[in-house]
C-alpha cells in the first residue's frame, strides 16, 4: 500500500508587483491556513516519508509552516520541476521512489494539483489554496503509477475553511 498526500500551496500575495510569480510569498491568509493544515496532520498522526516541493516561494513557505505545526522531521526534495507542472511531472518524480517509501507528499500549483487528483482517483475535486487530497493505492511500487492504469482510493479531501 502506498499513500499520496497532494497539497496545493497556501494563498499567496500579489501586493508587490516587482516580484515574479515564482517569488511571490504567502499572504496573511496563507500564513494562517498552512499551520491549520499542519495541525490536522498532527491530530491524525500523519507524516509523509518524503516530500516533493516546488521551489516557488509560496510552496516553500507552505511546506515550512505545515511541517512546523505538524512537528515533522521528514526528508524534503525541493525542485523547480514542480513549478506550474502538469500532473505527469509529479508522477515522474514519485516513480523514482524506492519501494521502501510508503507515503509521499507533493506540494505544488494548479492546475497540476487538480489534474493529479483526478488522474489518480478518477474523481474531480477542486484544489483551492492549501487544499489537501489523500489517496491510497494498492500497489507495491511507485513506478506502477507511470502506467496510468492505477486508480487509487480518495481517503480525504480537505479544505482549510472546513477545519477552521
Amino acid at each position: 500500500m502506498k499513500r499520496l498526500f497532494i497539497l496545493r500551496h497556501a494563498k499567496s500575495s500579489w501586493t508587490d508587483p516587482a516580484l515574479t510569480d515564482f517569488e511571490r510569498p504567502l499572504n496573511k491568509r496563507g500564513r494562517r491556513a498552512a499551520p491549520v493544515m499542519g495541525t490536522w496532520f498532527a491530530k491524525h498522526n500523519l507524516q509523509p516519508d518524503i516530500v516533493f516541493c516546488s521551489l516557488a516561494a509560496r510552496a516553500q513557505e507552505t511546506f515550512q509552516l505545515v511541517s512546523e505545526s505538524a512537528l515533522w522531521d521528514t526528508q524534503v526534495i525541493h525542485t523547480e520541476d514542480l513549478y506550474l507542472a502538469p500532473a505527469r511531472t509529479y508522477i515522474e518524480q514519485l516513480a523514482q521512489l524506492p519501494e521502501s517509501i510508503d507515503s509521499a507528499m507533493v506540494i505544488g500549483h494548479n492546475p497540476g494539483m487538480e489534474e493529479l487528483v483526478y488522474d489518480q482517483c478518477g474523481e474531480l475535486h477542486p484544489m483551492p489554496t492549501c487544499a489537501l487530497a489523500v489517496i491510497e493505492f494498492n500497489i507495491l511500487s511507485w513506478e506502477t503509477l507511470l502506467s496510468g492504469a492505477v486508480t487509487g482510493q480518495l481517503e480525504h479531501h480537505i479544505l482549510v475553511r472546513d477545519l477552521e
